[in-house]
């Protein structure tokens, strides 16, 4: 098959102008092609009239024509042949006696892991602490309508991980030569989710949609002789030290419904926890296993009417059909050296309290696959540094692995008490937020967050640094977007769960540095950011699992000295 890239035409052309479009690319007539189909649309919004693009694969009807072509086409970048973007699985064989592989996290990596290892003929054991999809719903309404949190089951923790309450966004800016991504999204569509994601240029599902995903996921793993076991929480980490260094041998594992601990055997475990599992960073930073701290970023959800930033996008296309709830994206370098972004837009959605542990709000959006609510929400987040970190002792000569962890619950416990104590959430109107005083009213934009906003000063709910770049690209932005700075939009406090606020450093071979048999993988672990990269990580989770048999020792030549051993912190866990 030919692929062709950069087809522009109008937005109500007719059927028959792609072809046409295509075959005066080639320099053929339209009759010479036997079919064509899309392969990517996006549109482009550069101009008052916005064109659809199009990337398309097609075959001619004279199959023998096609390398003639190709080879006069040589040298142009909007033809080429189309890839070959089938997933091939590694070919695997089970050591007789060796323990079945276990993954941690039953989230986007955790899914694809399992599945991939089941795939693989390697019956995995699943072990996630939450509930399984529908239950955990439940429970996550329960703080939503009623204040109350189950620190269980809620946004974070559950069958599908976070982002089964979120827009569902399936894209991502990871480089993926192998074409990881669209396995994925076959997977999805085979699963239930809409066969448009296929062709979108920016595909999601919503929340609705992602929890029939999900469940028809777990059931595939299960039918490949996978096993999922709910409720379970892994409570230690049991080490051995040897000649050749540490291994993994045994989890611990406590049963929710029947509170008791029992040890599990095993050689060869991915660690897929989440970005909000902080008992179990700790516990890994306890039992030696090396942890780094990692960049985040921190700030408020905003919320503008959707049908304003539909017009200030798609001008007189908007509401236009083919083009749907607008989204944006923006930046600003401000004057302090910090940059200031938009993060995870959720067109025509809701702001959502997804919070994980008693006595701290926490903030993240969430949209439908229809985006037919009232209000657009986006993050609005100032990057920080572990240098910003509060001040915890120094492990051999950095910044504490669980500093950045420590600055989120201190700003998530801020905003608990800001907000009323009663997981309502503190806002502040736009207007007021930039002239620094507090709002006691709403305008024209509601808030969407659930159970409730308080409206306060947002002032004191960031670093000092973090409120005045905010308080600077608002204006910046509101001239990108015009009414982005309207006083009467609604911020909500505090955003602090972008990504991870450390790694499980891991190395080539996509084990821990110091501790063989552990696969760190996911947002986690540190190495994704949003529903498509954490799966594309849990499948090259399974595939490392594949090649390393479980004897391999955990090496890395990028390995820091101080932890090649086990120091003060890096004990067996044995006992």
């Amino acid at each position: 098959m030919i692929r062709l890239s950069e087809i522009k035409l109008p937005l109500d052309h007719a059927e028959p102008a792609l072809t046409e479009a295509a075959a005066a690319v080639l320099g053929v007539p339209p009759t010479d092609i036997a079919q064509l189909t899309v392969f990517k649309r996006s549109h482009d919004a550069r101009k008052r009239q916005l064109l659809l693009v199009y990337i398309v694969d097609l075959t001619l009807r004279d199959p023998a024509a096609q390398a003639a072509l190709l080879a006069r086409h040589r040298g142009n970048p909007r033809i080429g042949l189309t890839p070959d973007m089938r997933y091939q699985a590694p070919t695997v064989q089970a050591p007789p006696g060796q323990p079945r592989p276990v993954v941690i996290g039953f989230g986007p990596c955790g899914i694809f892991a399992a599945l991939v290892l089941a795939e693989m003929g390697l019956r995995p054991i699943v072990l996630e602490r939450g509930k399984a999809v529908r239950e955990r719903t439940r429970d996550t309404w329960g703080l939503w309508r009623r204040h109350e949190l189950n620190p269980e089951s809620n946004v974070q923790y559950g069958e599908g991980g976070a982002g089964t309450f979120s827009d569902g966004k399936l894209y991502s800016q990871i480089k993926d030569p192998r074409h990881l991504g669209r396995k994925v999204m076959n997977e999805f569509v085979q699963a239930g989710a809409p066969p448009e994601i296929l062709v979108a240029a920016h595909p999601h599902i919503g929340t609705f949609r992602l929890v029939k995903v999900v469940e028809n996921l777990r059931a595939k793993i299960i039918a490949l002789g996978g096993e999922i076991r709910f409720g379970q929480r892994v409570t230690d980490f049991l080490i051995d030290d040897g000649p050749q260094g540490r291994r993994l041998r045994a989890l611990a594992v406590t049963d929710a419904a029947s509170g008791r601990t029992e040890e599990l055997a095993v050689s060869q475990v991915v660690l897929a926890p989440g970005h909000s599992a902080r008992d179990s960073f700790a516990l890994l930073h306890e039992r030696g296993v090396f942890l780094e701290s990692k960049p985040f970023s921190v700030g408020f959800r905003i919320e503008h009417p959707q049908g304003m930033i539909d017009r200030a996008r798609h001008g007189v296309h908007a509401g236009h059909p083919a083009l749907g709830a607008a989204d944006y994206r923006l930046v600003h370098h401000a004057g302090n050296g910090r940059a200031v972004y938009s993060f995870c837009m959720c067109p025509g959605g809701t702001v959502v309290a997804a919070a994980s542990e008693p006595g701290r709000v926490v903030t993240n959006g969430m949209s439908q696959y229809s985006r037919n609510e009232r209000n657009a929400n986006a993050g609005i987040v100032v990057g920080i540094s572990p240098e910003d970190y509060p001040l915890m002792p120094r492990v051999g000569g950095r910044v504490h692995p669980l500093a950045g962890m420590a600055l989120q619950r201190e700003l998530e416990a801020g905003a608990f008490t800001l907000g009323g104590g009663n997981y309502n959430a503190p806002g502040q109107l736009v207007g007021d937020f930039l002239a620094g005083r507090p709002s006691t009213a709403f305008g024209e934009v509601l808030p969407s967050y659930k159970p409730g906003v308080t409206l306060t000063d947002l002032g004191g709910s960031l670093p000092g640094y973090a409120i005045a770049a905010i308080r600077e690209a608002l204006p910046v932005f509101g001239r990108k977007i015009a009414g982005f700075d309207r006083p009467d939009a609604v911020l909500t406090g505090v955003e602090t769960r972008t990504s991870s606020p450390l790694r499980i450093t891991r190395g080539e071979d996509g084990q821990s540095l110091n501790v063989a048999g552990l696969f760190p993988a996911g947002e986690g672990a540190g190495y994704a950011g949003g529903i498509l990269s954490a799966a594309v990580d849990g499948i090259k989770a399974a595939e490392a699992v594949a090649r390393t048999p479980s004897t391999t020792p955990a090496t890395s030549s990028a390995m820091p000295a101080s932890v090649k051993g086990p120091g003060a912190s890096a004990r067996s866990a044995n006992a």
